[in-house]
């Protein structure tokens, strides 16, 4: 147990991915070296460039664990993904709701329900049926609403959309909280789904690998794929889990944001607010880049992503970079958008938790850029902190810091 009181610590945590349903399910593939792609099956993809990518085994009908039919059904396909990763995040706390405020971080929210309207509406029929309901189940507050009482949580909720670094800042705003003394604990996460108009869209910027497996890192590397799923943690003061005798998972060191100006979907190339957030999640934390034991990048497997990242861990390490370990998980699931930070975040747990490092899949020869420790096949590893980036379109960059301090 962290001896500051004021420490804050994660004592729950929750994850569905295109790897599993649950945090077993998910280590046993990411120490296997699994790759989770798969033809896309949700929406007709036969006009696109690319037919596959990472898709999560959703439950057709409501769990078991009092949802009823007729709210699982008026949930969309990302909340229905939520729901589960942030049931799992609080059962694995100890915890069933109660109160406490809940941060969510996501970028297409009920994406899909918007697409089932938008399709309605343009058959050649006088019909309305459904169409009142679209309207309201779309908004993202009504999802999380339904969510919230689902899981019996009572306090406010908050919804942060900052593209791809969503679920990061989700956790990070939950970590101020309770750092701040606003909150004893907080349920924050992040999650998206696939949907078709996102889908159509990334392909159409051509961002997505026309072999449908990205190459994070690979020198010859064209492009990323999406995922989808959800990742949930119980964010809590150090005094409320003792408390409460609650086990903690790990101790949250640092957090750092920063918005790159460059431009609205490229990074700067050198990396100059990639290294503002590591840099300023590191000082929060105390810590120097030698002191980091893994990163789990942010790594798309595009050329301008990968390249500033690259350069960011080079100039934030200095003389150790090629001491520092790397890998990026969205080669194994696919970019997850919203969801990507949280998921990441829980991931990073994972290795805390089981002291293993999760590999760079599909790398055949390694850009000049990785001058740090690549890792392309998961690995054994002692893990004591572990930092996550996560990046997003409109120069939304974040960065968590966790540690587990006394685990050797």
């Amino acid at each position: 147990m962290p001896a500051d009181p004021r420490a804050v610590v994660i004592t729950g945590a929750g994850i569905i991915s295109p790897m599993g349903r649950d945090w077993t399910e998910n280590v046993a593939g990411f120490r296997a070296g699994k790759s989770a792609f798969s033809p896309v099956t949700l929406f007709d993809v036969s006009r696109q460039r690319v037919g596959t990518a990472g898709q999560a085994d959703l439950p057709e009908t409501a769990p078991d664990f009092g949802v009823s039919a007729k709210a699982w059904q008026r949930m969309d396909r990302g909340t229905r993904l939520a729901l589960l990763a942030a049931r799992e995040a609080l059962e694995n706390a100890g915890l069933s709701g109660g109160e406490m405020p809940m941060i969510i971080g996501t970028s297409a929210a009920a994406m899909p329900i918007g697409e089932a309207y938008y399709q309605k509406a343009l058959l050649a029929t006088t019909s309305r049926r459904h169409q009142l309901r679209r309207v309201e189940t779309y908004q993202a507050q009504r999802q999380m609403t339904a969510m919230a009482r689902e899981l019996g949580i009572t306090g406010f909720s908050r919804i942060i959309s900052n593209a791809c670094a969503s679920g990061a800042n989700a956790i990070g705003h939950a970590f101020h909280l309770v750092r701040s003394g606003k909150a004893e604990r907080v349920l924050a996460g992040g999650y998206d789904a696939l949907s078709q108009l996102v889908f159509a869209g990334f392909d159409t910027l051509q961002a997505l690998s026309p072999s449908g497996i990205p190459r994070p890192f690979d020198a010859h590397r064209d492009g990323l794929a999406l995922g989808e799923g959800a990742g949930f943690v119980v964010v809590e003061s150090a005094a409320s889990a003792n408390a409460r005798r609650a086990p903690i998972i790990a101790e949250v060191l640092g957090y750092g944001a920063a918005t790159d100006t460059h431009h609205l979907t490229q990074p700067n190339p050198m990396g100059d607010t990639a290294l503002a957030t590591m840099q300023a999640a590191c000082e929060m934390a105390g810590l120097l880049p030698e002191q980091i034991d893994y990163i789990n990048s942010h790594g798309t497997g595009t050329p301008l992503n990968d390249i500033a990242e690259g350069n960011a861990i080079q100039r934030w390490a200095g003389d150790s970079v090629s001491k520092i370990q790397v890998s990026s998980t969205k080669s194994a699931i696919g970019h997850l958008l919203g969801g990507a930070g949280a998921v990441e975040s829980v991931i990073a747990l994972m290795t805390l938790e089981g002291q293993w490092l999760p590999a760079s899949l599909n790398v055949r020869e390694a850009d000049p850029v990785c001058t740090f420790d690549l890792i392309r096949e998961p690995r054994s590893a002692p893990v004591r902190r572990c930092l996550t980036n996560s990046f997003g379109f409109g120069g939304s960059n974040a960065t968590l810091i966790f540690g587990k301090e006394g685990i050797l």
